[in-house]
C-alpha cells in the first residue's frame, strides 16, 4: 500500500528532474568574448545598422556619422552580440539626404560617444540594440 502511495513523488520528482535538464539546455553557454577589427564584415553590418537606428530615432535635424570606432567586441553563444564603443559627430545632411555628407562645423558642430551592446545573427541578417549610451563629448 505505502509502495503506491510513493508512485506520483517518484513521477514528480523524475519531472522535476527532466524540466531542470531542458532548463540548462537551454541557457547559453558562453564559447568566447574577444576584441575584433572595425573592418571585419559582420562588424561594418552591425555599425551600420546602429547608425541608421540612431538616425531615424534621433530628434535631431541632422543625421550623424561615425568618426571613429573606439573599441568592439564579439561575444559567440548560439548567437553574436558586439559591443561597440565609437564616436560620432552631426553632418551637413539632413534626415533624407545621405550622400556626400561632411562634418558640421561651427555652432552646429556635435559630437557624442556611443557603446551599444548589438544582438546579431548575421547570417539571418537579424539584429537587436540590447543596450545603448550615448554622452555628449
Amino acid at each position: 500500500m505505502a509502495r503506491l502511495w510513493q508512485a506520483p513523488r517518484l513521477l514528480l520528482v523524475i519531472l522535476v528532474a527532466l524540466m531542470a535538464l531542458t532548463y540548462q539546455e537551454k541557457r547559453k553557454t558562453f564559447l568566447s568574448v574577444r576584441k575584433v577589427p572595425a573592418s571585419e564584415p559582420y562588424v561594418i553590418a552591425t555599425m551600420q545598422y546602429v547608425i541608421n537606428d540612431f538616425n531615424k530615432k534621433s530628434n535631431d535635424k541632422y543625421n550623424f556619422r561615425i568618426v571613429r570606432v573606439l573599441k568592439v567586441e564579439q561575444q559567440v553563444t548560439d548567437h553574436m552580440e558586439y559591443r561597440v564603443n565609437m564616436e560620432m559627430r552631426r553632418t551637413t545632411c539632413q534626415k533624407l539626404e545621405t550622400t556626400n555628407c561632411s562634418f558640421q562645423e561651427g555652432e552646429l558642430y556635435k559630437q557624442i560617444e556611443c557603446f551599444y551592446t548589438v544582438f546579431v545573427v548575421p547570417w539571418f541578417e537579424k539584429y537587436k540594440i540590447l543596450n545603448k549610451n550615448c554622452t555628449d563629448v
